[in-house]
């Protein structure tokens, strides 16, 4: 028995719940940026410091003028094994990129591979260009 006058609801009004939503979004957003700033502290010091970042590969250049240098630092062939030894004594799997100019005379080129096999590089990757236009 229905009363007169009242008639039942067939659509539900969600505006309220759209704008509740909206609320709890923009909240959420701002915990969450707060949260990540984190508290400031005053860290202690050590009294050894060790260096995490070390370099992934050292890269070895040719210049055009027969001038070797390993990481933009000119170096004789005898300071080339050198600094190599102490690089690969540290990390023995280090990675090594040869750089060499187009006109650079062969025999240069052979010197530092000879260098990097008599010191044992396990990488050795020689750098190139691709050409204007080449393929993928």
């Amino acid at each position: 028995m229905q009363v007169q006058g009242k008639k039942p609801y067939n659509e539900i009004n969600i505006t309220p719940l759209v704008d509740l939503t909206f609320v709890l979004l923009i909240i959420f957003i701002l915990l969450t940026t707060a949260a990540v700033q984190g508290i400031k502290v005053d860290l202690p010091s050590a009294s050894a410091s060790q260096v995490l970042d070390q370099p992934k590969s050292r890269v070895i250049a040719v210049a055009n003028d027969g001038t070797v240098s390993i990481d933009a630092v000119p170096v004789s062939m005898a300071e080339l094994e050198q600094e190599l030894r102490v690089s690969i004594a540290s990390t023995p799997d280090l990675p090594v990129i040869l750089r060499g100019d187009r006109a650079v005379q062969y025999d240069q080129i052979m010197q530092v591979l000879d260098v990097c096999s008599k010191v044992g590089v396990a990488s050795l990757g020689m750098a190139s260009t691709r050409p204007p236009g080449g393929g993928a």
